[in-house]
């Protein structure tokens, strides 16, 4: 009996410390479970916040830009895409909630495409020290952003060489959306390319809004009404640097023979909602806002964010003269070697006109 009772015992013992190791493995699997889904979790992607300019994703320029960018991203690394768009009546306190809403709801980067963005973020990037911000077009003095700028001026150079080498009427003009110092970057270096060519060659200029009044980059009935108003004093070459107002820039130039439209922003000319009108477009200056974007979300992802300035230069090929169409084959010469010129400091454009 008492050595069956020590059997029976060691037995116990043995089977208890069965149930304790297997209890105990169960535990480590559970955990390990957790961490692979933690893991999971974690590597779910970037959640980026975007809040556009007047016009948002569809502008056609500007915006579809930075759009792409956001795109690409979310392709190559996950995660999630929140998009806000402002409105012509926007005030500060508007752009101010929009990145603020953006930034509570945990979106990291968040991206104010436009320099309306300036101040509103100025604002808020201080009441989130551990969110990555990103402006397009401006510089915020904060530790926290990104900012994403070009030299639009020396694109719109190379525009200027292109308008001086094609207009068969010596006479070319430039629209701009609204009158403020980057739009002035724009007509500064187009006219400046113009004059550098052909200094006897008469160039018009007209914003369609000024100042606060944002209605210039949305309004493709202001933008064809001054292409046409251009078209009628002479000129058979006009340059739009306004957002979607620009459509109605083309779509005005398209109705005249031997006329030529030169976009802004994005290749226009393989745009299908400007398809019909893509013959008249002579080539467009190419901001590479798809590229910053981008950029900026994959330093993210990497976990060592941009910050400061960072410019996108014609020698970054920041900016660009697009080719699409062949209409500046003949003279791609004489625009390389402007390029070149620019590239080598030979050329210095200017940023006001």
């Amino acid at each position: 009996m008492r050595r069956v009772t020590k059997i029976a015992a060691a037995s116990l013992a043995s089977a208890a410390l069965a149930l304790t190791a297997t209890a105990c493995g169960s535990t480590s699997a559970d955990k390990a479970k957790e961490n692979d889904k933690s893991s999971a979790s974690a590597a779910t992607g970037v959640k980026v916040g975007i809040a556009y300019d007047v016009g948002g994703r569809g502008d056609h320029s500007f915006n579809d830009s930075a759009a792409r960018g956001a795109d690409k991203a979310k392709a190559e690394f996950g995660g999630e895409l929140k998009e806000l768009t402002a409105k012509t009546t926007d005030t500060e306190a508007d752009r101010v909630e929009r990145l603020t809403q953006l930034a509570q709801a945990g979106y990291n980067p968040v991206v104010g495409i436009g320099y309306a963005y300036s101040n509103s973020m100025k604002q808020v990037a201080v009441k989130f020290p551990d969110t990555t911000f990103g402006i397009v077009d401006s510089v915020v003095d904060a530790k926290n952003v990104d900012n994403i700028v070009f030299t639009e001026e020396q694109g719109s150079y190379l525009a200027g060489v292109a308008a001086a080498l094609k207009t068969q009427k010596k006479h070319v003009g430039f629209i701009g959306g609204v009158d403020v110092p980057l739009i002035k970057k724009f007509e500064a270096g187009f006219v400046q390319g113009v004059k550098d060519t052909d200094k006897s060659l008469k160039v018009d200029v007209q914003y369609l809004s000024h100042g606060s009044d944002t209605s210039g980059f949305a309004s493709p009935d202001k933008g064809k009404a001054a292409a046409q108003g251009m078209l009628d004093k002479g000129a058979d070459v006009i340059y739009t640097a306004a957002g979607s107002s620009g459509s109605g820039a083309i779509e005005a130039v398209s109705g005249t023979k031997g006329a030529w439209a030169i976009g802004v922003d994005s290749d226009q000319y393989n745009q299908a909602s400007l398809a019909k009108y893509k013959d008249s477009i002579l080539t467009s200056v190419v901001k590479n806002v798809d590229v910053g974007v981008y950029e900026l979300i994959k330093s993210v992802d990497d976990k060592k964010p941009l910050l400061g300035t960072n410019s996108y230069s014609l020698a970054k090929n920041g900016v660009s003269l697009a080719t699409s169409g062949g209409f500046i084959t003949d003279i791609q010469p004489k625009i390389d070697a402007a390029r070149q010129k620019i590239v080598d400091g030979a050329i210095t454009v200017k940023t006001t006109p």
